[in-house]
């Protein structure tokens, strides 16, 4: 199990990466900042789950992470723009290392 942070750039499905967009079609789990990352990002996704995290906490994120990974499933954990220069993509990071989560 492995989560995938994937940014959607500035939200045309055209600019994402090929990776990012063989991930969101892939993963069983996507959970997707809905209120920055429109739904046209996620067309073609075969997920079993796909979660809108605009509204949950940070708390809240972690345990969806927590049960995909009981379960062995990946997840495409998507936000706008460059995940790697968002500061909440980082806690959720630490905390997931901190659980031993890849």
């Amino acid at each position: 199990m492995t989560v995938y942070f994937i940014g959607a750039g500035p939200g045309d499905p055209e600019l994402i990466t090929v990776k990012g967009q063989r991930l969101i079609r892939t993963c069983p789990v996507i959970i997707y900042a809905g209120s920055l990352v429109p739904l046209a990002v996620l067309e073609g996704h075969q997920a079993v789950q796909v979660t809108n995290s605009a509204e949950l906490h940070l708390e809240q994120i972690i345990e969806l992470i927590k049960a995909a990974h009981a379960q062995g499933q990946d997840v495409a954990r998507v936000h706008s723009g460059d995940p790697s220069l968002y500061g909440a993509i980082g806690e959720q990071i630490r905390h997931l290392r901190e659980l031993g989560i890849p």
